[in-house]
């Protein structure tokens, strides 16, 4: 997602943009927002498998040839890595080829592919300052996102809700968070005093669909504009990656429930960052139930002072200049 938010802008003004990317949510995002799409065969290494993380590594070396050849053929004046594994191949090659190369580094844990090719990278744009990544090469510029919606009554409307409505939020990313989905099902399907929005991702609409739930409860797999359903909340319930920079640019007060099993526990650490700055409260996965998760947001939503300093707090430290600035990285590493 940070990676098509520098993409919308670059064709915005004007410049061609080629994805590569492998068989995740990147092969149907990417080609559903207009862009061109080139797929790779490559796959994460798995620390735990010693086969499967030989084969990665075969795969990988595999990729960087026809990375390689891509960008050959290709010839463009810089290469932007996401950070991501299929990164890896594709900033190798550019490397090889003296393309120039600028990396993202989304969450507050520098990943395996971003520390193999820092060294190598013209600039490397980060989304929180990181100890030891401070170098000349290195710049804060926040995590890019899409261009965010601006009028909350519109948002409201969108959603069919009034000025007077108590809306949560509730969001566990673009595949979903099942530990979430099911703690919102149980503590608010049949809460008649809140609005809910809660956007389950696709792997769990299916079979959450079919539970029951009140008229106030709005479930949905994916919100496409999903910054118009953050600006009608009160309060967000979500998970901690790269979504929290979005909440920051909505300005809103969030319950954060860290992912546990993310690479490094970087989940833990983005949501320290909103917790630190006062713009959130983060509960344990492995203690999140239906009624203790009822009991936050009632704690919360009873308190309005406490949620407006929060939403202050949010909005406080959002950077909402940051897919302007990695594109500008881009471009000056380009020659513009």
């Amino acid at each position: 997602m940070p990676a098509l938010a520098v993409a919308d802008a670059l064709r915005t003004s004007g410049a061609r943009v080629v994805f590569v990317g492998g068989d995740r949510a990147e092969a149907d995002l990417v080609p559903r927002a207009g862009f061109e799409f080139r797929r790779i065969p490559v796959e994460g290494l798995d620390r735990s498998n010693p086969l499967r993380a030989i084969r990665a590594v075969a795969k990988s070396i595999a990729a960087t040839f026809t990375a390689w050849k891509m960008i050959g053929r290709l010839r463009p004046a810089a290469v932007l890595g996401g950070g991501g594994y299929v990164a890896g191949p594709v900033g190798a090659a550019a490397v090889l080829r003296r393309v120039p190369l600028v990396l993202t580094e989304a969450d507050s844990h520098f990943g395996l592919t971003n520390r193999l090719l820092a060294p190598f990278a013209s600039k490397v744009c980060l989304a929180f300052p990181l100890e030891g990544r401070s170098a000349q090469r290195y710049i804060v510029t926040g995590r890019p996102i899409p261009p965010q919606a601006q009028d909350a009554r519109v948002a409201r409307e969108r959603f069919g809700l009034s000025d007077e409505d108590q809306v949560v939020v509730v969001v566990g990313g673009s595949l979903g968070a099942r530990s979430i989905n099911e703690a919102a099902l149980e503590a608010f399907a049949d809460d008649s005093r809140l609005k809910v929005i809660h956007a389950a991702g696709e792997r769990d609409f299916a079979s959450l669909d079919e539970r029951p739930r009140g008229a106030n409860y709005q479930l949905f797999g994916y919100i496409d504009s999903f910054s118009e359903a953050l600006l009608a909340a009160d309060l967000v319930v979500s998970r901690a990656g790269g979504s929290v920079f979005e909440i920051a640019a909505a300005g809103r007060p969030a319950i954060l429930v860290p992912y546990p099993h993310a690479a490094a526990d970087h989940q833990a650490g983005n949501a320290r960052w909103m917790e630190q700055a006062g713009a959130a409260t983060v509960l344990d996965d492995g203690a999140l139930s239906g009624a203790r998760l009822a009991d936050e947001v009632d704690r919360l939503l009873a308190d309005p002072p406490l949620l407006a300093q929060m939403a202050r707090a949010s909005a406080a430290i959002a950077r909402p200049d940051a897919t302007g600035a990695v594109e500008a990285e881009l471009r000056a590493a380009g020659g513009e």
